[in-house]
């Protein structure tokens, strides 16, 4: 009787937890479709597509425990892909980001297979030259503009119905991404496959000993957040109508290591709320010029040492619920 007790307080607890998750959810979709009509709508699809790119990145470092410091070359490459395929093969802009996405997920397995199998540092280390690879690509490439990058992206029509150069209709479609894309990172952390990858983050040599493959699951982590990560790049290229050099550089791997830890990493609301701050600090603070980095840098100090499990993060320790 005991354990069946246990039992039924454990399965409470959870379902109370998912509900947490499921009212904020519900809140954050009413916030963001309500959005547009007292915010800049652009300022807004910015946001959604770093906190889905920041969203990926966490499903990599929060719930893998793996620290890549190359993700940009996935956002990157898929912008790339989808605004050569828009602007030159022409293709309708629900085919282009799918062919930015599935470059993603392509790159992510390659990269993955090489980088994998290292732990720790030795992994970082890895995807930052890989990335670096990929910048220096992109940066030789004839079909990349070089530094100029490929600009004037045509929106076009989705599904030769809905014109994406009306700002509702294109902030709809961004919307859509980024709800599709978090509900997708919430459903891969709440299935066996992301309790398996949690085991492995606490203790990769105990998971091994239970018979799991950890390489395997690595790797698919690896591919899912390269692939959400190209479809927030691959978006983003349609929604500002260019891709360039800074979606693919190095620093851009940095910010969305910082968008990660300043929100709560291994939370599911943290990046998006990490992606928020950065981005705003960036928009309304671009007039301090090169000094917006060292205001980056005091906020982040100042928050890692008040918020030292991120800002969702300290709020979720704080109500004693998973955010």
């Amino acid at each position: 009787m005991t354990d069946i007790a246990a039992a039924g307080k454990l399965a409470s607890k959870i379902a109370d937890d998912l509900g947490v998750q499921r009212y904020t959810f519900l809140a954050m979709t009413a916030f963001l479709l309500a959005a547009p009509f007292f915010v800049y709508p652009v300022f807004m699809m910015k946001v959604m597509m770093f906190a889905l790119f920041a969203c990926a990145f966490n499903l990599l470092l929060g719930f893998g425990g793996l620290l890549s410091f190359g993700h940009a070359m996935f956002l990157g490459s898929a912008g790339y892909v989808s605004a050569h395929a828009a602007k030159v093969w022409g293709v309708t802009p629900e085919l282009a980001i799918l062919a930015g996405t599935g470059a993603a997920v392509v790159l992510g397995l390659v990269v993955g297979q090489l980088a994998i199998r290292r732990q720790g540092i030795y992994f970082a280390m890895i995807t930052l030259a890989l990335a670096q690879m990929v910048y220096f690509f992109a940066l030789q490439a004839p079909f990349t503009g070089g530094e100029d990058g490929i600009q004037a992206v045509p929106r076009g029509m989705l599904f030769g119905i809905v014109d994406l150069t009306q700002p509702l209709a294109m902030y709809a479609v961004v919307l859509v991404v980024f709800l599709t894309g978090f509900l997708l990172i919430y459903r891969i952390v709440h299935s066996p496959f992301g309790q398996v990858l949690k085991a492995i983050r606490e203790n990769e040599s105990r998971a091994i000993s239970l018979g799991y493959d950890t390489d395997r699951y690595k790797l698919m982590a690896f591919v899912l957040s390269a692939g959400i990560a190209g479809l927030a790049g691959a978006t983003k290229a349609i929604v500002f109508q260019l891709a360039s050099l800074t979606d693919v550089h190095w620093t851009m791997s940095g910010e969305v290591v910082l968008m990660t830890l300043l929100g709560g990493m291994g939370t599911l609301f943290g990046p998006v709320a990490g992606a928020a701050i950065i981005v705003t600090m960036e928009n309304y603070l671009s007039s301090l010029g090169s000094w917006v980095t060292v205001a980056q840098g005091v906020i982040f100090v100042i928050c890692v040492l008040a918020f030292r499990r991120g800002v969702v993060g300290e709020i979720a320790n704080w109500i004693k619920k998973p955010l």
